[in-house]
């Protein structure tokens, strides 16, 4: 901690023995990743936080607030299933106000994909100023778009067939690397690994799926990140999260970076592992690519998830709501009452930053503002 951010964590302990209403103070170093923030209305301390985070009732008490809202899909406006009680209520209502609604969300399935689903659940897709998914900004880097290449394609044949291996969803994978140029192949043939799924292992001549036999993926999917790490592949994945938000919270694709990072074990790793979608920036900046960074502050990102949506929210410049009874941490929270909720909402966000090898680097996370549901 510098000594400026000291002198700020003093103040910020005065203020919590003498408050004053909707004080902010906030500083972060970018290259350090530290931060520093007070915040006070309504709020509770978080742990051993510098932070304090505010617990409403519903969307309508921030909403003027802000300008824009960036909304998570699942966990925060459906279970996969249907929409939550009052969700379709929370859109109209911020459309009537003119607010600017965005989705981000880290499916790796295209955006079609997404405003399928959406009129599905009795959404209307025209209500959202735009429908980001992690998978649609990874087609379109895999289909070339120079304004988004990356490094870890930076040395991919432009001018004949491009080859990848392929850990998949077993969901259209094949047509989704087809359509934008790449054939399938064999890992000691390929140029690229894309992780876009945790249930099949798919060289484009044999499928190993999960579903069918669990103990033969698993070990398809260790010996063939092995190899790769020998390869010094590159890997795009197209949906960073690590678990999915169900019952038994099963792994993502984040989860096979995170085991490729660790066989890779060098220098390189930011050079040949491309995440695609929250917390990382190239999302955000297509949302919020017509904003400067001072309105920025008039941005909410409202999600259920610590690790992307409110990582996300910190990196980028916006505040964050976090939704907590619908998404991937309600099974370690208590709602008997709001003292029971903001205490385990605590010791959620204390265990979170207490863990190494998050998306949070070694910044320390403070959602902005808690809600149980994306209700009015």
């Amino acid at each position: 901690m510098t000594a400026s951010q000291g002198i700020q964590l003093i103040f910020c302990l005065l203020l919590a023995s003498h408050p004053v209403q909707g004080f902010l103070v906030a500083s972060s170093n970018h290259h350090h990743h530290h931060k520093t923030a007070c915040f006070r209305r309504d709020a509770f301390v978080v742990g051993a936080s510098t932070a304090t985070m505010q617990l409403v009732n519903g969307i309508s008490e921030i909403a003027n607030k802000y300008d824009t809202f960036l909304l998570d899909m699942w966990g925060v406006m459906h279970d996969g299933h249907q929409p939550y009680e009052g969700v379709l209520e929370v859109v109209q209502k911020l459309k009537e106000q003119d607010k600017k609604l965005i989705i981000l969300s880290n499916s790796s399935k295209r955006r079609d994909n997404s405003e399928k689903m959406l009129r599905k659940l009795g959404f209307n897709p025209e209500d959202f100023e735009n429908i980001i998914t992690s998978g649609e900004v990874a087609y379109q880097m895999l289909s070339g778009d120079l304004d988004l290449w990356p490094t870890v394609l930076k040395n991919q044949p432009r001018d004949k067939k491009k080859k990848v291996f392929v850990f998949g969803s077993g969901d259209d994978d094949q047509p989704y690397c087809e359509s934008c140029g790449w054939e399938l192949a064999p890992m000691n043939e390929a140029n690229l690994i894309v992780a876009r799924g945790t249930f099949t292992v798919n060289d484009g001549t044999s499928v190993i799926n999960k579903r069918e036999d669990a103990q033969a993926y698993e070990d398809a999917l260790e010996a063939q990140l092995q190899k790769a790490a020998e390869l010094r592949l590159p890997m795009l994945i197209t949906n960073p999260d690590k678990i999915r938000p169900d019952v038994e919270r099963p792994p993502m694709p984040g989860k096979i970076g995170d085991r490729y990072e660790q066989l890779l074990e060098g220098a390189e790793v930011d050079d040949l592992v491309k995440r695609v979608g929250k917390p990382f920036g190239d999302v955000y900046n297509l949302a919020l690519k017509e904003l400067s960074l001072d309105q920025r502050s008039r941005v909410c990102m409202v999600g259920d998830a610590l690790e992307t949506d409110i990582v996300g929210g910190l990196t980028n410049g916006v505040d964050s709501v976090w939704v907590l009874m619908d998404g991937i941490h309600s099974p370690d929270l208590d709602d008997t009452n709001d003292t029971t909720l903001t205490s385990s909402a605590e010791s959620v966000v204390k265990s979170f930053n207490g863990k190494s090898g998050t998306y949070a680097g070694d910044r320390e996370v403070s959602p902005s503002i808690v809600m149980r549901h994306m209700q009015w």
